[in-house]
């Protein structure tokens, strides 16, 4: 989308009224029909979903990546690590590992079955070490044991794909990206942003949807509404701060008691994932490993 076209989009969305069903006399048939829904314009998508990113500023002025770490290089591994399991689990998992191998040059030269003992509470932990000593020695031999701040340079290093090569960009070095994670994928579709399944193709089209300036924000509301609010089986629509600009409110719990016991994290006054949150955060750091187990369960169930 073009500047020009950015800036004609203007901030009101057009309500969606459901057609009136025509009930017919005792006996006798209606020649009436409802009339169906008009499909949505482009524009109209485009307005609704910026007006929902505006929303969801509001409602997590506080959303952040939920990886614990302290430089590039943790940002890295931890995301790698993050594949197929939960952010608390990689959170609980990376102090020790940390401890261990602080830089590049250290996690390039570990025995791979204490690197695997490390990591094994992530699961796929044998795949994970090789990709960790994979890409600890490139950053080591390649790239002067520093993290590189392009993605051309990331996605080539072992282990890391274009998702992981955003999360770094975006978090670590303040490149804009959009992350289209097992979350955002399912909340885009869900919202009719995108009708997409490839991760590459999600993000090509939610990156047309929205200025550059938005899209390393936008994916952290995206994720925390799908982590705290709009889960996979059940969502809380009764609770959803956007429900009247949801195309798949009812999916879910529209009761607003009921809704406001499937609320997770901060939300539902649960401990969060992250072992250290930063300071703007509202809720309960994340227990260390041993703890919380039920907590993770239930996200993982979700996920």
């Amino acid at each position: 989308m073009t500047d020009a076209q950015n800036s004609a989009v203007g901030e009101q969305t057009p309500s969606k009224v459901p057609p009136k069903a025509v009930t017919a006399p005792q006996g006798k048939v209606s020649a009436k029909k409802p009339k169906p829904a008009k499909p949505e314009s482009r524009l109209a998508m485009v307005r609704r979903a910026r007006r929902i990113n505006r929303e969801l500023a509001e409602t997590y002025p506080y959303a952040h990546p939920e990886l614990d770490f302290r430089n590039p290089f943790e940002l890295l591994v931890a995301t790698v690590l993050s594949a197929q399991t939960t952010d608390l689990r990689v959170n609980q998992t990376t102090p020790a590992l940390f401890a261990a191998y602080p830089t590049p040059e250290d996690m390039a030269a570990a025995v791979p079955e204490d690197l695997e003992e490390l990591i094994r509470p992530t699961g796929f932990f044998r795949m994970k070490a090789r990709s960790l000593m994979g890409l600890s020695q490139a950053l080591r031999d390649d790239h002067g044991g520093e993290v590189p701040g392009r993605l051309e340079d990331l996605v080539k290093l072992p282990g890391v794909g274009r998702k992981t090569a955003n999360v770094v960009l975006g978090n670590a070095f303040g490149v804009p990206g959009i992350t289209v994670d097992t979350h955002f994928g399912r909340l885009v579709r869900r919202w009719k942003w995108t009708e997409q399944e490839d991760p590459e193709k999600v993000e090509a089209e939610i990156c047309a949807i929205f200025p550059k300036s938005e899209w390393t924000m936008l994916s952290h509301r995206v994720v925390f509404h799908g982590r705290r609010i709009c889960h996979a089986r059940k969502p809380a629509c009764g609770a959803c701060p956007i429900a009247p600009l949801c195309p798949a409110y009812g999916e879910g719990e529209t009761d607003p008691e009921k809704a406001k016991k499937l609320l997770k994290y901060e939300k539902g006054g649960q401990p969060g994932q992250r072992l250290s949150p930063p300071p703007d955060y509202p809720g309960l750091p994340a227990p260390p490993l041993g703890a919380g187990l039920a907590q993770e369960s239930q996200e993982s169930a979700e996920s």
